[in-house]
């Protein structure tokens, strides 16, 4: 992969399923390949470099045909209780709406130690497929209603070198119940032009 400051690798080949060549990956991602093949979900997969810029993030969306959904990894003043939103990539993390839905004042963002700790994940690689790493359910997935409404969903696969592309209804009807996580639908507005 060749990256500079102002540019990316973009490999603009759509892939459906695990890649054939899984040299070079790492294992928390070959797992969350093995994971979904296992529940019989179809995804589709777009390879590139870290995404570093908005505008970055734009070329694999269009590529995919859809927005990437924002997963943001948050924790409480108290660093006991974690949360993984979701939410549209239009709207705004509003950390006073958010704390009175599900009753945690003091929102921030979560450290990385706690990232690779619940999650196996890192700074960058945020995705809701994460989950499945979290073996003691440290993690409260929250869910924008918004996420809902659309048909597809994408995600990175526990690595910001790829992003995936599968059915909202296989996130919520196989790979949640598979991996025995429920989660709280949440509210928040969009922002006001």
């Amino acid at each position: 992969m060749i990256h500079t400051n102002d540019t990316f690798y973009l490999d603009k080949t759509l892939y459906d399923g695990c890649p054939n060549d899984l040299t070079g990956r790492l294992p928390k991602e070959i797992r969350t390949y093995e994971l979904l093949d296992k529940l019989n979900i179809s995804y589709q997969r777009v390879d590139h470099s870290p995404l570093p810029t908005i505008e970055a993030c734009q070329e694999v969306d269009a590529l995919l045909k859809i927005e990437i959904c924002k997963n943001l990894f948050l924790r409480n003043a108290q660093k006991t209780d974690f949360y993984l939103l979701l939410l549209p990539g239009e709207k705004k993390f509003r950390t006073s709406v958010l704390s009175k839905q599900i009753g945690s004042a003091r929102l921030s963002f979560a450290e990385p130690e706690f990232m690779i700790e619940f999650l196996d994940i890192t700074p960058g690689s945020v995705s809701v497929l994460g989950l499945m790493n979290d073996k003691n359910r440290r993690v409260r997935l929250l869910i924008d209603k918004d996420v809902l409404t659309h048909e597809f969903f994408a995600c990175h696969p526990c690595i910001n070198t790829s992003s995936l592309k599968f059915k909202t209804a296989d996130l919520l009807d196989k790979f949640l119940p598979a991996i025995q996580c429920e989660y709280t639908l949440v509210d928040l507005p969009s922002e006001q032009k």
